[in-house]
């Protein structure tokens, strides 16, 4: 079928993360225009986090073979990182197959969306090296998943908030 295009992947990446946010009780707004680097803003208990959507095929990995780069234009990533920001922002990264057939496996009970997703948190990151891309690290620990929505979400309220005395109580 040969490589996606980049509309395509830009589909699966967005579709993989309202398969994560509806599984995380989060609802989604997506924008039409991407000016301010955000492809979607996520909403759950009144906390906010935004982040950029990416796709890509050919991750490069580091030494440790669990970490993934990307390279993050430097625009998107200042934008991400500003410091008055009221929703922090973060970098999603959908890694799919060259192959468009594999994405999706279809049977009669299940649809199985055939990619993973990694974030990185940029929100109050250093000032960039460089004058056209940052190389973002997404560790394997950081899956865009429940798990990692709940840690974003989380670092949203004690951005805004401090440290949840509350929220220790209600886990025990």
């Amino acid at each position: 079928m040969g490589d996606p295009a980049t509309w395509q992947q830009e589909q699966i990446s967005v579709a993989y993360l309202l398969a994560v946010a509806t599984q995380a009780n989060a609802t989604v707004a997506s924008w039409n225009v991407d000016k301010d680097g955000i492809d979607a803003t996520l909403k759950r208990d009144h906390r906010l986090v935004e982040l950029q959507m990416k796709c890509t095929f050919d991750p490069r990995l580091l030494a440790d073979g669990t970490t993934r780069t990307f390279p993050l234009d430097i625009a998107t990533y200042d934008k991400l990182r500003g410091p008055y920001r009221t929703a922090p922002g973060y970098l999603g990264l959908v890694v799919v197959s060259r192959d468009v057939s594999t994405w999706l496996s279809h049977s009669p009970e299940s649809v199985l969306i055939r990619c993973a997703g990694f974030y990185a948190q940029i929100q109050d990151g250093a000032k960039a090296q460089g004058s056209e891309t940052k190389t973002i690290h997404l560790p394997e620990t950081q899956r865009l998943d429940l798990a990692g929505l709940d840690v974003m979400f989380e670092f949203a309220h004690q951005r805004l908030f401090g440290p949840d005395e509350t929220l220790g109580e209600a886990i025990a």
